[in-house]
């Protein structure tokens, strides 16, 4: 019997065996033949370009410039029989309410140089800023014209139980200004209270000696009215400053 010895086979390939193997073997791909991806240079990030901050004061600033320049310096007959159009007065507000009610905001009473014009590019600018520009201009229009129709509808009973005279239904009456009131009332509560307060009462007390000068005491209880409603809004304009300021619900 021979003895027993290990069985031995065919010596094994060295490493460089096994590649040239792999090398004949379809599909398969020695380590040297494995590629990498070449190097990426630095990623280019294209920024999308910002938008407006506050596209409704803007658009809107823009609009009351170029009316103001037709008061200035249109055809005097031409810009009263276009600021008569726009009036929301009585008679105007029986036959065609939504158009003077939109048209009567895009004047401003006393031009560019007027107060609130001012007033207009900073309260709307930063209300806007905080809850977006639809609801500013939610705030604005519900101020114009809930303090519009609190001014004139008295005007219409007077007139009808003979208190004032029939031409009191054709008075002028247009303007930015209980917009303005209103969205400054809305603005306040988003400001803290240390300058809330004083803001308040800076603005309640100039349209109080506004309306105790007694120079035109409808309009003057239209303002102290606008800020009234802009007060009553705080609710809604802190759930929509947080909306909007979390991104939920953007309605710039």
């Amino acid at each position: 019997m021979e003895p027993a010895t290990a069985r031995t086979g065919p010596p094994l390939p060295d490493a460089t065996g096994v590649t040239g193997l792999l090398d004949g073997i379809p599909g398969q791909h020695s380590p040297r033949q494995v590629t990498r991806p070449a190097e990426q240079g630095p990623r280019v990030r294209y920024r999308q370009p910002r938008r407006l901050p506050v596209p409704f004061t803007l658009s809107y600033a823009a609009v009351l410039a170029v009316t103001s320049c037709v008061a200035a310096y249109a055809d005097p007959a031409l810009v009263h029989a276009l600021q008569q159009g726009s009036s929301t007065d009585v008679a105007h507000l029986l036959t065609a309410p939504a158009q003077v009610l939109l048209a009567s905001a895009l004047w401003v009473a006393g031009g560019l140089l007027s107060p609130f014009t001012l007033g207009f590019l900073i309260v709307l600018t930063l209300l806007e800023r905080r809850i977006g520009g639809a609801r500013t201009a939610v705030v604005f229009l519900l101020g114009h014209v809930l303090a519009t129709l609190a001014t004139e509808v008295p005007v219409g009973l007077a007139v009808l139980v003979g208190h004032l005279p029939t031409s009191s239904l054709h008075r002028l009456d247009y303007g930015i200004s209980f917009g303005v009131a209103t969205c400054v009332g809305a603005l306040s509560c988003l400001l803290r209270p240390w300058l809330r307060l004083p803001l308040l009462i800076a603005v309640g007390g100039m349209l109080l000696q506004d309306l105790l000068a007694f120079t035109d005491p409808l309009t003057d209880w239209g303002h102290l009215f606008a800020l009234t409603i802009g007060v009553a809004t705080w609710p809604w304009v802190r759930r929509w400053s947080r909306l909007h300021s979390s991104g939920g619900t953007n309605a710039s």
